[in-house]
């Protein structure tokens, strides 16, 4: 299935219902008065979270949503019957903004929470609610409220505990492939990837976690260069970052200043991101040039106060070490994950 993460639709929620003007007449009933009854209310258009999805594609396709009208008000005090409520599901994680205002409606996060985007028309008033002791024979009655209009801008951000970074070929997915069941495209060369994978890593005693490969961060990502403003928002809602490093390149990859450059990155779309904990990863120990020089990244990386982990996506090594250190970090940050 193709991801998509955004979406623009036009929601519409029901027009109220017309009152009714109508009066009682009936055999031996000399005085029947004002009988017209109230029109029904709209339909409201309503965006609910679900688990089950994990794409904004079908939003893509069909643009346009509207709710059921009210029914008109009829005679005999008849209230016409309300509109039905039009409910569209978005995959959790699913930030609703109005595209007029800029302004967020709401963040949907949770599965099952539901937020009114569009409310519906009130329906119109009957001439017997207009029905006095001095003015017994109203012959007008209320027109039903038009049902709010509006265009939104929907915005998918991926509800992971853990994210994977880490410059292209880094081997982010060989190691979300090894850790969990995802099967995410593989390849030696740079932006295999072209959409997050999720995985669940399974522990004992209830301890699985989500794990989300992110794509296409490299130097200048905050201003859009290779997938990086793409998928930049998919670590907004992780609790701990993976930093994978690579050095199988020889001298032409500096682990430390790699390191910088995406924190840098990450910071400059937004500040919140470089608070995040971090687990820093040596990947490809397997190959002898990277064997021949983690001591001395390692040394580097404690200077500024990290440990580094050495692994082998391909091997395996160093992998189940890896994710009790993961599991253990999440123990220690909350439990929630970040609302950015």
């Amino acid at each position: 299935m193709k991801f998509v993460d955004e979406a623009r639709i036009q929601v519409k929620a029901g027009d109220g219902g017309n009152g009714c003007v109508s009066f009682r007449r009936e055999r031996f009933i000399p005085k029947g008065g004002p009988d017209g009854g109230d029109g029904g209310k709209g339909g409201d258009v309503i965006l609910q979270a679900d688990n089950q999805l994990s794409t904004l594609l079908d939003l893509t396709y069909l643009q346009q949503f509207r709710a059921k009208k009210g029914s008109h008000g009829k005679g005999k005090k008849q209230t016409g019957r309300n509109g039905e409520d039009l409910i569209i599901r978005v995959p959790a994680g699913t930030l609703i903004r109005d595209e007029a205002t800029g302004e967020i409606l709401e963040d949907l996060f949770f599965d099952g929470q539901r937020s009114v985007v569009a409310k519906g028309g009130r329906g119109g008033r009957g001439n017997v609610r207009f029905a006095t002791a001095t003015h017994r024979a109203p012959r007008h009655a209320e027109k039903g409220e038009k049902g709010e209009n509006r265009w939104l801008q929907l915005e998918l951000k991926l509800l992971a505990d853990v994210g994977l970074i880490g410059y292209p070929n880094a081997g982010k997915s060989t190691l979300l492939s090894k850790i969990s069941s995802a099967k995410p495209k593989i390849a030696d060369y740079p932006f295999t990837t072209l959409a997050p994978n999720l995985g669940v890593v399974r522990r004992e005693e209830d301890r699985s976690f989500v794990v989300a490969d992110i794509p296409g961060l490299i130097e200048g990502a905050s201003q859009g260069a290779g997938l990086g403003l793409t998928f930049l928002r998919h670590v907004e809602r992780t609790r701990l970052l993976v930093h994978l490093l690579d050095i199988s390149e020889g001298s032409s990859r500096n682990p430390l200043r790699d390191f910088q450059a995406l924190n840098e990155e990450l910071n400059a779309y937004h500040p919140s991101l470089r608070e995040k904990k971090q687990v820093v990863v040596l990947n490809k120990v397997d190959l002898p040039l990277v064997r021949g020089r983690s001591l001395e990244v390692k040394s580097q990386f404690k200077k500024m106060g990290y440990r580094l982990h050495l692994i082998s996506g391909k091997t395996g090594e160093g992998i189940e070490e890896l994710i009790g250190v993961i599991s253990r970090m999440l123990e220690s940050v909350s439990g929630k994950r970040d609302e950015v």
